[in-house]
């Protein structure tokens, strides 16, 4: 054992002695050294980007989660939306023409046409006028977006605007328009001027104001204040109705009418008979 140790120590001795080793032992410790500061300066140089990219990752989730919340905080705005007038709050304003309703008494309806050239129109909105027939800022009643805009040779500048619910509004007779098609609009927001037009002159500066349920006109004055999902469309299954009660009575008006036929040929029948009779007994005589 003691000869096997004194032979690995003169081998080491041996090894120390040479030129070259404590070289490439320099050289080992020194490539050891500079990996590591590559290792290191790479790792310092990367962490910026990485980090960079985290930031970015989480800016772009936070941008979605944001743009999704004011989504999410849109649709519930406008389902707590209650339809105003297309005017400013503190403005006096009367409404100097009604919309046509067919279950209205006479003197409702009379004050519900548009007379233009001898001829006279069933309204299908209302129309907002002040005492004083002054120009005033003319409102959106609903958030929505601008569908239509367009000059029309009776009604003046016409604005449409659609929003949820199949709800849509019309503002008609505007002088300035401040909206073009696309234009998103939150309620109150100003979309134009009252001014004049042709179809409703005797109104003055006015505008003429209209909401749709599903195409259908509705009366704007039965929905202020109320929740867009309470804006619904007349009720047509009256007016259904009635044909169909009138088709009854005419069908017992003409039975009534052949059993009284029928009467009157049988009494005109007897008639006959006693004629003959007495015809026959004046011959016998």
């Amino acid at each position: 054992m003691e000869e096997n140790k004194n032979v690995s120590k003169n081998s080491w001795k041996r090894i120390f002695k040479k030129k070259w080793f404590f070289p490439a032992v320099y050289l080992a410790v020194a490539a050891l050294v500079l990996t590591g500061v590559l290792w290191y300066q790479n790792a310092i140089n990367q962490a910026p980007d990485i980090a960079e990219d985290m930031e970015n990752q989480l800016n772009d989730l936070s941008g979605d989660q944001t743009e999704q919340d004011e989504e999410d905080a849109t649709t519930v705005m406008q389902q707590q939306e209650v339809l105003q007038m297309p005017v400013p709050e503190d403005l006096q304003v009367e409404i100097v023409t009604k919309f046509y309703d067919y279950g209205a008494d006479a003197e409702a309806q009379e004050q519900a046409l548009i007379s233009h050239q001898n001829k006279f129109y069933q309204s299908d909105g209302i129309a907002i006028s002040t005492s004083d027939h002054q120009a005033f800022d003319v409102k959106a009643s609903l958030s929505g977006q601008v569908v239509e805009v367009k000059q029309d040779p009776l009604l003046g500048n016409v604005v449409k605007m659609e929003h949820e619910q199949g709800i849509s509004t019309y503002y008609a007779s505007l002088d300035e328009v401040l909206v073009e098609k696309g234009t998103d609009v939150k309620q109150g927001d100003s979309i134009g001027t009252a001014g004049q037009n042709v179809l409703g002159q005797d109104n003055g500066v006015h505008v003429h104001f209209e909401v749709r349920k599903d195409g259908t006109p509705v009366n704007p004055e039965n929905f202020v204040n109320q929740p867009i999902h309470k804006i619904i469309a007349p009720d047509d299954s009256v007016e259904e109705e009635a044909p169909a009660e009138e088709s009854e009575d005419s069908d017992d008006t003409e039975e009534e009418t052949d059993e009284s036929a029928d009467e009157e040929q049988e009494d005109a029948e007897e008639d006959a008979e006693e004629t003959n009779e007495s015809s026959s007994a004046m011959e016998r005589t």
